[in-house]
């Protein structure tokens, strides 16, 4: 089993800062790219920043430059940190990873953690 779980969702200002978290756990040979999504009420979910293997980095037009996508490879974990944030970044933000399991025979997919809640409100 693979799992996904993201940390450090929460209430901040118009303005301010967060910093959220998603560590893989599970039976993991490797993990390809890396990203997040978000999806606000009554909307779609969009993709909001994603990261290649090697780093590579692709971000959505609405938080370049505000948003920064970051991964530890060897803690299996990946960021995005935000800043100047604004009333429409509320949603709830979902890490997703494309990971390769370590069984015979291998088998790669696409896994999703259940989201962590970023609320931009004064």
């Amino acid at each position: 089993q693979v799992q996904l779980v993201e940390s450090g969702g929460g209430l901040v200002q118009p303005g301010g800062s967060l910093r959220l978290s998603c560590h893989a756990s599970g039976n993991i040979a490797s993990i390809n790219a890396m990203g997040w999504y978000r999806q606000a009420p009554g909307k779609e979910r969009e993709l909001v920043a994603r990261i290649s293997s090697n780093g590579s980095t692709l971000y959505a037009d609405s938080v370049k430059g505000r948003f920064t996508i970051s991964r530890d490879n060897a803690k299996d974990t990946v960021y995005l940190q935000m800043t100047s944030l604004k009333p429409e970044d509320t949603s709830i933000y979902y890490c997703t990873a494309n990971i390769r399991r370590a069984t015979i025979p291998t088998v790669t997919g696409n896994y999703w953690g259940e989201g962590t809640l970023v609320t931009v409100s004064s």
